[in-house]
């Protein structure tokens, strides 16, 4: 997976219109409780009234606006 697919930035920009939106910051960071993984909450600040979403960083390294699913116990060893 490449670079542009993993990056924050640019999942921001897509969701994000500039030219709609004033500001755009980082209002919070952290760790999910359930499996530990990084969640971002990104606030624009639009002239009328702010908005925000939350990005989740998924196991293969890419951000998406929804969270990783549970982890479910497989069979597969690696061997064929």
């Amino acid at each position: 997976m490449s670079t542009v697919e993993k990056s924050l930035r640019l999942l921001i920009d897509k969701w994000f219109d500039p030219t709609t939106v004033s500001r755009v910051r980082l209002s919070r960071f952290g760790r999910t409780w359930s499996n530990g993984n990084r969640v971002v909450r990104v606030e624009a600040l639009p002239l009328e009234s702010s908005i925000a979403i939350f990005f989740f960083q998924h196991r293969d390294g890419t951000w998406r606006v929804f969270p990783p699913g549970p982890e479910r116990p497989s069979m597969w060893n690696g061997y064929l």
